[in-house]
């Protein structure tokens, strides 16, 4: 069974939403600073991470860029003094999220869990009540560009669609997680919405999807890129209507190529575990801030803001929804440019430029010499969830050839060498590229990238050489 389930709170955040899209800025400010006091006095009253933090501020007077920043290290170090739940037990957490049968499975009878990948070398676990979930459902689907007409959240049960999510469905991701929970309690998704592995060989994956014939295909950029590769090739044959992406930074050349190749419209998102639902692309291809409901502040390396229309060093995040765990002013990462100038399609709110995730889609070679293609995603994946290794970077060094660093040395290094060559040979085995040669070296630590953020999977293009 899904989450006990508040329907008034869930009409009434509906209906804010909706009628948000007409506001003006100074009621979306308005709203935005109501529920910045609500969430200030909760996280002090009841949060005893924040309860130090907070002390001697007042709600109604605070201005948020006096508040210490938080990064994520901290919050899970001290995860007890953090969540206001004091039945929400990281020993327990970690034994639930360990369980791929218990995905979309609500903790406790009140909490959706999901962790976060380790992108930035720290996974991380992540508790959302009813009232949060009301609000990342409510800005998903009233919030979303329709990118066809008739828009199909308006027909009868969503009558013949069929939504397909590509990606990693094995962990409590929280796309994976809230595919599982749609399916549970939306009448008639059980069958309508469906999610395949990432992992699969490009052969079975191709097979399933064809049978499925997805209407929506949701995924991320480089995996829509690879699967329009595989369409190119005539190696798969479906025909969605509009595919949305999200999770990694999808350029004007990735969404064209992707277009192309399926002859429908790429919508884009962004959002992360900590906040699904952080923005949402305009008819005219504007990334605009849900700022009702979450604040986003871009800073530079001494957390000081940056001017307008300009990138940080990263961005922090203050969640005006979740009050289980409270995050303000939370160190989020990523590299963002914040645009207060009015867009063309109406929307009051401010837009966004994000650099997120970078990291490519490798091109490899068969014995056939045919073009096989890996989701950078997919592959670390198999290295976090199959080796347990997250600190690495793996370089294409040809077109048979990948060199992989394992920042850890010493004896930890060793045995995680000897894990991630096994898992990952295997791997690619099952992609039917037996023939790649795979270097595997420990102990020397990459450069990370902007906002703090590795590049963990670097592609033949900028590589040194071209060994095979």
């Amino acid at each position: 069974m899904p989450p006990h389930i508040d329907f008034p709170h869930s009409a009434a955040v509906g209906f804010d939403v909706a009628a948000a899209l007409w506001a003006t800025p100074a009621v979306l400010k308005a709203r935005q600073r109501r529920r910045l006091q609500t969430l200030l006095a909760s996280a002090a009253a009841r949060s005893r991470v924040y309860a130090g933090r907070l002390r001697g501020v007042d709600p109604v007077k605070a201005q948020l860029t006096r508040i210490e920043p938080v990064v994520k290290t901290h919050l899970m170090r001290h995860f007890s003094d953090w969540v206001t739940d004091p039945r929400l037990t990281l020993a327990a957490l970690r034994r639930f999220t360990a369980d791929p049968a218990r995905i979309g499975e609500p903790f406790l009878g009140d909490y959706m869990v999901w962790t976060s990948s380790g992108s930035s070398g720290e996974p991380a676990l992540f508790v959302q009540d009813a009232r949060a979930l009301a609000v990342y459902d409510a800005l998903e689907s009233l919030r979303r560009a329709p990118l066809r007409q008739p828009w199909p959240w308006f027909a009868p049960g969503w009558a013949g669609e069929r939504f397909a999510f590509v990606g990693a469905t094995d962990g409590h991701f929280a796309s994976n997680v809230t595919l599982e929970r749609l399916r549970r309690s939306v009448p008639g998704f059980a069958t309508a919405l469906r999610g395949f592995s990432f992992l699969l060989p490009p052969t079975e994956l191709a097979a399933q999807l064809e049978r499925f014939g997805p209407t929506v295909l949701a995924t991320y950029p480089t995996c829509a890129l690879m699967l329009a590769e595989e369409a190119r090739a005539g190696r798969l044959h479906i025909a969605p209507r509009e595919i949305w992406t999200g999770g990694e930074t999808l350029t004007p050349a990735m969404r064209r190529r992707i277009e192309a190749s399926f002859d429908c419209r790429v919508g884009n998102s962004y959002g992360a575990s900590e906040f699904l639902a952080l923005a949402a692309e305009c008819r005219h291809g504007r990334l605009h801030v849900n700022e009702d409901w979450a604040i986003l502040e871009s800073v530079d390396r001494h957390l000081a803001p940056v001017p307008d229309g300009q990138f940080g060093h990263t961005a922090l995040l203050t969640n005006l929804a979740n009050h289980v765990q409270p995050l303000i002013r939370y160190d989020l990462g990523d590299r963002i440019a914040l645009h207060g100038d009015p867009c063309p399609c109406g929307m009051p709110t401010a837009w966004l430029e994000v650099e997120g995730r970078s990291d490519d889609l490798l091109t490899l070679y068969d014995t056939q010499r045919r073009a096989v293609w890996l989701s950078p995603l997919a592959l670390t994946t198999v290295l976090e969830d199959g080796a347990g290794v997250f600190a690495f970077r793996l370089e294409q060094t040809g077109d048979t050839a990948l060199l992989l660093n394992i920042v850890d040395g010493g004896k930890a290094g060793r045995a995680a060498q000897a894990r991630a060559r096994t898992v990952f040979k295997r791997y690619l085995q099952e992609q039917g590229l037996g023939n790649v040669a795979v270097k595997v070296v420990c102990g020397v630590s990459p450069a990370p990238g902007p906002g703090g953020k590795m590049r963990r999977v670097i592609g033949l293009q900028h590589g040194a050489s071209r060994a095979t």
